[in-house]
């Protein structure tokens, strides 16, 4: 049992939030009750999740996508009433860990990525003072279909494939989420492939015509992991229990 002050405080710590300019604020976004002995987590603080939450008994909710976004309305009407008020009501606290959890050398969604699609890292990969993805290679070259096929088998989910000209696949960057802008990133390091969540309009042609592979993989799809590994790290550090719950997303 750990109180959930020591927790997010060991958390901000770990994952350095302090050093990210994010777009949400990260850490305690929800105070709840004092003592954690369960914590549940997922992706996104859905209502889905909160109720799974409420199902299991959990003292805290741990989230990459939390609430209170810099373009979000300010005032708690409607579904953000809803979703705040079920964990007021129940005494959940939420804990929200976006671009700090996604940089993360292990736990993050960009690391066990690599994990999950068995890629070797070099390095990191991406724009600014803290980037937050990775680059590095395939364990063996594989054709632009053959990693897709390889994709959908370890993600569940079919890829989006944008063909590129090198072929076999050796290198390759990755940034999940709504990354797809750092295609340009891609590019100028020289690599095969690049690999993201979600895909807009410009992406398309930027793969064709510079001739990198490109693969939408689906937001929720790429960030599954990072959240779920970092739970059971807390549950194996506190002695807490954990359980990782997938609201499925098809975006």
């Amino acid at each position: 049992m750990v109180t959930i002050y020591a927790l997010a405080a060991y958390l901000d710590d770990y994952l350095a939030s302090a050093e990210f300019q994010d777009y949400a604020p990260n850490g305690l976004q929800i105070e709840g009750r004092a003592q954690v002995r369960r914590i549940v987590s997922g992706v996104s603080a859905c209502g889905a999740l909160i109720d799974a939450a409420i199902d299991r008994g959990a003292d805290a909710l741990l989230v990459h996508h939390g609430y209170f976004w810099k373009s979000e309305p300010l005032p708690i009407v409607g579904m953000k009433r809803r979703r705040i008020g079920r964990l007021l009501e129940h005494d959940i606290s939420l804990l929200a860990y976006h671009l700090p959890l996604d940089a993360h050398s292990e736990y993050g969604n960009n690391a066990q990525l690599a994990r999950v699609l068995d890629l070797e890292v070099d390095g990191p990969f991406g724009a600014g003072r803290m980037p937050i993805g990775l680059h590095g290679r395939l364990r063996q070259p594989l054709a632009g279909v053959d990693f897709a096929r390889f994709i959908a088998a370890r993600l569940g989910r079919e890829p989006l494939h944008i063909p590129g000209t090198a072929d076999p696949i050796r290198t390759v960057a990755w940034c999940t989420g709504a990354a797809q802008g750092y295609i340009d990133a891609a590019v100028a390091a020289g690599v095969d492939a690049y690999l993201s969540g979600e895909i807009s309009e410009p992406t398309v042609h930027v793969a064709r015509e510079t001739g990198v592979h490109y693969f939408a993989c689906g937001h929720h799809a790429t960030e599954r992991y990072g959240v779920q590994a970092l739970g059971e790290h807390l549950a194996r550090t506190f002695d807490i229990d954990h359980e990782f719950v997938d609201i499925d997303n098809p975006v």
